[in-house]
């Protein structure tokens, strides 16, 4: 399975970049509203593990690929960082029916770095697939 994840990682990545820019230029609308979501502030989770997983997705293609550097790893946690922020202001200024949040920026950050620091606490174990 991790041998499979790890062949496909690259297009998976790029296909998870892509359902996010989906997710969040959806019309207000068509979003689920349930008020006991609120309450636990599912959304910002929905928003951390989006992100986590996005980062994860392309240290993993980037690892297979034998280019996760120091600097690779700090850009690509900073470009995803700035993906999210990129997205909170297109919601605010042009997807219709949709607001930006800084919280939800907040969140998007955050799962950017949880997913930086999970991976680089179990990347040797990856060693063996490779």
């Amino acid at each position: 399975m991790i041998k499979q994840l790890l062949k496909f990682s690259y297009y998976l990545a790029i296909l998870w970049t892509s359902i996010i820019f989906i997710l969040c230029c959806t019309p207000g609308q068509y979003i689920p509203s349930t008020h006991w979501l609120e309450l636990l502030s599912f959304d910002k989770f929905v928003h951390l593990g989006i992100f986590f997983v996005l980062i994860i997705l392309w240290f993993l293609a980037l690892y297979q690929a034998n280019k996760l550097t120091t600097s690779i790893t700090f850009i690509t946690v900073m470009l995803g960082i700035t993906y999210g922020g990129v997205l909170e202001i297109m919601q605010a200024t042009v997807f219709s029916n949709r607001s930006g949040d800084w919280f939800d920026f907040i969140a998007n950050a955050t799962g950017c770095i949880l997913g930086w620091w999970l991976f680089s606490k179990n990347k040797k174990r990856l060693d063996g697939y490779l």
